[in-house]
């Protein structure tokens, strides 16, 4: 097995440059989940956990690892808001099944990426609809403009400027996901 270091310093050629390097990623989920860990510790048991299919799919599932709290309900959500070879939102929807039986439980919404906060508010109020004691949201990363500085989010990883992102999850095409860092995506790789 290989170190991080030596893995993340095989940047993929279709990506520019590394924001968020995989070491930086890793720290701050363990920070995220004692922050969670904390913050949750008398929902043992009532916490559900919500991640937004597909993008979340890592961030989530290191996250949940880290979480002291044993006993916590993981169910997921899927959410469309840019599909295909978009780069920017076109409006979130809800593209599969919601969580149900969520009354009287702590709903964490968990996403990779905060920017329109159509998805966010989306599911926000789905949930509490439902009935949930508490609704909050965790995402890796938030853009530094109006959209997503003005929508509610309890948890957040890494503020980043306005560009076009992939790797730990997110992705252009549904290529990239796999990425261990958060990098941007040259512009020549992208299909129009």
């Amino acid at each position: 097995m290989q170190d991080g270091k030596a893995h993340e310093d095989r940047i993929h050629e279709d990506v520019e440059r590394v924001l968020v390097p995989s070491a930086a990623i890793a720290a701050r989920v363990r920070a995220l989940a004692t922050m969670l860990g904390e913050d949750y510790s008398h929902a043992d048991g009532r916490l559900t956990v919500v991640p937004v299919m597909t993008g979340s799919l890592l961030f989530a599932a290191d996250l949940v690892r880290a979480l002291p709290q044993r006993h916590l309900r993981i169910q997921l959500t899927t959410v469309s808001s840019y599909g295909g070879t978009a780069t920017a939102s076109r409006g979130s929807s809800v593209v599969g099944a919601l969580p149900k039986h969520l009354a009287g439980h702590h709903v964490l919404i968990v996403d990779d990426i905060l920017d329109s906060g159509g998805t966010l508010r989306l599911l926000r109020k789905e949930f509490e609809d439902r009935g949930a004691a508490d609704v909050r949201a965790c995402v890796l990363l938030r853009k530094r403009i109006p959209s997503a500085l003005g929508t509610p989010c309890e948890y957040v990883g890494f503020d980043i400027d306005d560009e076009f992102v992939v790797g730990y999850g997110l992705d252009y095409d549904d290529l990239y996901r796999n990425l261990p860092y958060v990098g941007t995506l040259r512009k020549d790789a992208r299909r129009s």
